[in-house]
């Protein structure tokens, strides 16, 4: 099976809530998150013709498991799923990427809008090859967890 795309961040002590764990509306930000780095990352937007690749959130929907903590370092990954006319779903899981333990899941459907009307569009072309493949096996690492060395091994395996 492939790797799938994976976004790594940490948890900053203003997203925890009086419980000292994430607050649950912060999961939201963290999908969104992870999916505009999944977005960007597979394809270049000023590749696209007619403007870029815009899209609106249309359902986002998260189950819990068990809480992130201040500090916890996250692994989400994201996974193309659907993908219609102009519409698409990124099927995600957050994991603390020290421990392994599973978070949550997250679904998170666009429809694909143009940048300057913000009407409903088809999705591009190249967009949706770059959909196809997924990002397979790459990843962006913004909780500083893999060093030149690691991440070339992370890579292979």
């Amino acid at each position: 099976m492939d790797t799938p795309f994976r976004y790594y961040m940490q948890v900053r002590y203003g997203e925890c809530d009086a419980q000292k764990v994430v607050f649950n509306a912060r999961y939201g930000d963290y999908i969104d998150l992870a999916a505009t780095e999944f977005l960007h990352h597979i394809c270049e937007q000023d590749q696209l013709p007619g403007g870029g690749f815009d899209y609106q959130v249309v359902k986002l929907t998260i189950e819990w498991k068990a809480p992130a903590r201040y500090r916890d370092q996250l692994e989400i990954t994201v996974q193309p799923g659907h993908i219609g006319n102009t519409s698409f779903t990124l099927d995600m899981d957050i994991t603390n990427a020290r421990t392994g333990q599973f978070l949550a899941k997250g679904e998170m459907i666009g429809v694909t809008v143009h940048p300057e009307t913000v009407e409903k569009m088809p999705i591009p072309d190249l967009m949706r090859q770059a959909l196809e493949q997924g990002g397979r096996g790459e990843f962006i690492d913004h909780a500083g967890m893999h060093t030149a060395t690691k991440a070339t091994a992370l890579a292979e395996a």
